[in-house]
C-alpha cells in the first residue's frame, strides 16, 4: 500500500505512514452510534404522583385531612 501524501510503501494494516505522519484513508475503528436522548417528562411525572402518593398516605395515617 502506498502513502497518499507522500507515496511511501507502507504497509496495508498502517494507521499512518511511517515517513510523513498521514493518516491512511480508511479509519480501522468506528465509533459507536450514539443513542438518542429520551425525554425526561415521564419520569417526571412517576415522581411528582409518588410524592403526591405519599402526601396522601401520610394524610389518611395521621388522621388529619385538609
Amino acid at each position: 500500500m502506498k502513502c497518499r501524501s507522500c507515496r511511501a510503501e507502507i504497509a496495508a494494516n498502517a494507521l499512518i505512514c511511517y515517513k510523513c505522519g498521514t493518516a491512511t484513508e480508511e479509519p480501522r475503528i468506528t465509533p459507536p452510534a450514539s443513542r438518542p436522548r429520551r425525554s425526561r417528562l415521564p419520569l417526571a411525572g412517576l415522581v411528582l404522583l409518588g410524592l403526591a402518593l405519599a402526601a396522601v398516605v401520610r394524610q389518611v395515617a395521621c388522621g388529619s385531612l385538609l
